[in-house]
């Protein structure tokens, strides 16, 4: 099977616009959470979102077109753009029909469907915006990243809720390992903070009603842990087979090695005990890259915040590595970023490519009272150097979907 490998990163985040910025501020736990600004929150039960701050499209769009595109496509667009000038793909003339982008998106347009509906009942048919539909539509990030960067191969988006994001990683590791690509724009996309969004999740008990400070409202793993906080935001990865990359001089970041999805068939919200779907899922990636399971140093967890998924997850993990989970790094960086659904496995992707890049774990940040149902190394408030062999990047969904990339480390080459 063909080798593929990371050569390009881009993220958009609540807690930064680029990769530096975000990097940095997961890396010393400095929180994206505020109180919700965007629409009045005051008859919910929660007030706390991590939105993306300052966002500016740069020269990404012209006015006329940015104006008709949603802001998970501009999400999207940007973080890709950024990731093919760090990718040094500027300048490259290669052969566009065999490069494609996989980009998921867990919900799409979700604010655009709120005003048009509005408009709809208050105004009538004749009123809805003849741009309504790619407004809304999941694949249109995938769509405009192929026709901003002109990438005629496999065009394709996840919709697989909070998965999204690594399952658009992962199909793009198959397309590039099975010779349908030589390179690929993958990772996800979302911006679902509305205020129908916040009160659905909020009526499923979902949501974090800690907001006094808002900074800490999302506690992975902690034992007073209430529920996620929601984010938005886009990472996108450049995925090229590896002797393509070699070819045109370009740097690597680490290697993709495998990939893992399965599913729960236990219920439509909650995950299967002790993360049964989930153990296999990890298995799956790590038998894919024939990788010993006492060689995976860093895990970067789903972990949301809420009660059943971090300590299933924590299962999971203990079942699949035994008594080595103790020994393993292990954090979740929504405790930063929030919950950004379709994008979470997109930008969790990235950090874990940086993580084993740079030899440091991100820290879990808000993590004060251990959970005695979460007993592993969740890496608490301070980030750690470590050197990092293979890392896991884990998500999962609601429907009962699950998804695990598996990197590895190219500083031995």
């Amino acid at each position: 099977m063909r080798r593929v490998v990371v050569t390009g990163l881009g993220l958009v985040t609540p807690c930064g616009n680029n990769v530096t910025a975000s990097w940095d501020a997961v890396l010393h736990a400095r929180s994206g959470l505020n109180r919700i600004t965007s629409f009045d929150s005051s008859d919910l039960s929660v007030h706390v979102a991590a939105d993306v701050k300052d966002f500016s499209t740069g020269d990404v769009f012209d006015p006329k077109e940015l104006r008709r595109t949603s802001r998970f496509v501009q999400f999207a667009a940007v973080a890709a753009r950024e990731a093919l000038v760090d990718a040094g793909l500027s300048d490259f003339v290669g052969d566009r029909d065999r490069y494609g982008v996989s980009i998921g998106v867990g919900i799409g347009g979700i604010s655009e469907i709120e005003q048009s509906a509005t408009t709809l009942r208050e105004q009538g048919p004749r009123r809805v915006s003849p741009f309504f539909m790619p407004y809304a539509i999941a694949n249109m990030a995938a769509g405009v990243v192929s026709r901003l960067n002109h990438l005629k191969g496999p065009n394709i988006c996840t919709t697989t809720a909070c998965t999204s994001g690594t399952h658009g990683v992962g199909e793009a590791f198959l397309y590039i390992r099975n010779g349908m690509a030589d390179m690929m724009f993958a990772g996800g996309s979302e911006s679902g903070i509305t205020r129908l969004s916040i009160s659905a999740f909020a009526s499923m008990k979902a949501l974090s009603t800690h907001s006094e400070p808002p900074e800490e409202a999302s506690r992975p793993f902690d034992l007073h842990r209430n529920g996620f906080v929601m984010g938005e935001g886009s990472g996108v990865l450049v995925l090229e087979e590896l002797e393509h990359a070699r070819r045109r001089g370009a740097r690597i970041y680490a290697e993709l090695v495998g990939y893992g999805m399965s599913g729960d068939a236990h219920h439509i919200t909650a995950p299967a005990p002790e993360g049964e779907g989930a153990q296999r899922c990890m298995r799956m990636a790590l038998d894919m890259g024939q990788v010993p399971y006492d060689q995976v140093d860093y895990i970067n967890a789903h972990g949301t915040s809420t009660e059943l998924n971090d300590r299933y997850e924590s299962a999971a993990i203990g079942k699949v590595f035994g008594a080595r989970a103790h020994d393993i790094s292990i954090s979740s960086t929504k405790g930063v970023t929030g919950h950004c659904l379709g994008a979470a496995g997109g930008i969790e992707a990235a950090y874990t490519v940086l993580a084993l890049h740079h030899g440091l774990v991100p820290p879990t940040a808000n993590l004060r009272t251990r959970d005695p149902d979460c007993p592993l190394d969740y890496t608490p408030f301070k980030l750690r150097e470590r050197k990092l062999r293979y890392a896991l990047s884990n998500s999962f969904g609601f429907g009962g979907t699950n998804g695990t990339v598996l990197f590895k480390s190219m500083t031995d080459g």
